[in-house]
């Protein structure tokens, strides 16, 4: 039999290499997670799309505030007013 801590010293490059391996495939595979998940909010203009369905009407919130369709009190920004 052979001497343990000769095996050591042969399958210790290869077990950090197969870790260092690992862990960038795991870091390529969030960042193309990201990327993906940031490129779905936008357009292809550039604009982000913004949109919400209320009652089966498309409202983009650019254009109108879903909270004023409502009715509910608001500031002029179309943000709900308190106080």
């Amino acid at each position: 039999m052979e001497d343990i801590s000769s095996l050591i010293k042969e399958a210790k490059p290869l077990y950090f290499a197969r870790k260092k391996r690992n862990a960038r495939i795991k870091a390529a595979l969030a960042m193309l997670v990201v990327f993906a998940g940031i490129g779905h909010f936008y357009s292809g203009s550039g604009e982000p799309v913004y949109e919400y369905y209320w009652n089966n009407d498309l409202y983009a919130v650019n254009e109108s505030s879903v909270i004023e369709d409502m009715g509910l009190p608001t500031d002029e920004y179309g943000l709900l007013m308190v106080g």
